[in-house]
């Protein structure tokens, strides 16, 4: 029975990473694509935090929302996967950072998330939200990086495993007994 489970479990994972792939190249390239038409808006949003120089807020303004594009992107291709999650990690505890000293020291702030930012009444602030919803998003950039292969990923065209007996299928599936066991 615990070998069935596993081969259970095996079978689903990939469709599991494949979601949260999905769900988290999807959020960051909305966001920053939102972004992108709008650069006062952007530049705002920074600005609001007040924990940047003012020197820096313009480039961290234009681009943030490239790298967010770029990242989703890749997790939405399915192409460095690992690298992507690991970006999005850091990105999102960043983002976590940020709002939670706005909520600290009690700037009344809409986070700029999807566009927008910027100064706010007290009752349009929902740092709570943010952060819980950032937290959730954290989780599945961590899960990525620990096991990023997915379906429906590009990367899985261009297999690269230098250990012996490392093969993977052309669907980024490992192919000996040995790995599949070992995932």
């Amino acid at each position: 029975m615990g070998s069935a489970r596993a081969g259970g479990i095996l079978a689903v994972a990939p469709w599991l990473a494949t979601a949260g792939r999905l769900l988290l190249g999807a959020v960051l390239v909305v966001a920053g694509a939102i972004k992108i038409p709008d650069p006062a808006a952007a530049v705002r949003a920074v600005r609001a935090y007040q924990l940047l120089p003012e020197p820096i807020v313009g480039p961290v303004a234009f681009g943030l929302p490239v790298v967010e594009v770029a990242v989703g992107l890749a997790l939405l291709a399915g192409v460095f996967v690992r690298a992507a999650a690991l970006a999005s990690a850091a990105l999102l505890i960043v983002f976590m950072v940020g709002v939670a000293s706005a909520w600290a020291r009690g700037l009344q702030i809409d986070c700029g998330c999807f566009g927008g930012g910027g100064q706010v009444a007290a009752a349009d602030t929902a740092y709570g939200t943010e952060l819980l919803r950032d937290l959730g998003l954290l989780i599945v950039a961590l899960l990525l990086a620990r096991w990023p292969r997915s379906r429906l990923a590009l990367g899985g065209l261009f297999p690269t495993d230098p250990s012996p007996g490392g093969a993977v299928s052309p669907a980024g599936e490992p192919t000996s007994e040995e790995e599949i066991h070992a995932r």
